[in-house]
């Protein structure tokens, strides 16, 4: 019959452009999740050798800049506080395999004097980047100078870090 509509058939290298065109698009949103979690900052290599509270970290954050890594695992960095402030601290969980028992988050006053330790689950640690996007905790510290943060989690997971610093004016 001419002029009959015929149906197309699939071929292979059709299936194969329309699921590489699938991982493209999952591919872009991932990454804009992370440009958007990253806000222009600059990575931080961490390795360096700032003496803080008779130890080592390896970098000293800012507003400007991140981290990043892989758990289970620890880590440490410094803030500096030009006034009392909250620090915030964000991470954003990529390629998550197994949500873990515990992750704990330590911020350090001047001299490691004292210390706030918040510690949440492995699945509100999980559960929360899910939901929200990112897991944050914060901490009220008051000296002017150094601080130390550390962390550590049994997570299986890829993670990027950043802190937001709020001054605490009255």
């Amino acid at each position: 019959m001419k002029g009959a509509i015929r149906p197309a058939r699939l071929h292979h290298t059709s299936i194969w452009r329309g699921l590489a065109l699938s991982l493209v698009l999952l591919a872009a949103l991932g990454c804009g999740r992370r440009s958007q979690f990253l806000e222009g900052r600059v990575k931080d290599p961490c390795d360096r050798n700032w003496p803080i509270c008779s130890r080592i970290a390896g970098c000293l954050l800012g507003t400007q800049s991140y981290i990043e890594g892989r758990f289970p695992g620890a880590g440490q960095f410094i803030v500096q506080l030009a006034e009392p402030s909250t620090v915030r601290v964000h991470f954003l969980l990529d390629n998550v395999r197994a949500s873990g028992q515990e992750t704990a988050i330590n911020f350090y006053e001047n001299g490691c004097a004292n210390r706030v330790r918040l510690t949440a689950t492995g699945q509100a640690f999980v559960g929360e980047s899910d939901q929200f996007g990112e897991f944050v905790r914060e901490a009220d510290l008051y000296g002017i100078g150094d601080h130390l943060v550390s962390f550590e989690s049994d997570t299986e997971c890829i993670y990027a870090l950043k802190v937001e610093i709020n001054p605490k004016r009255q």
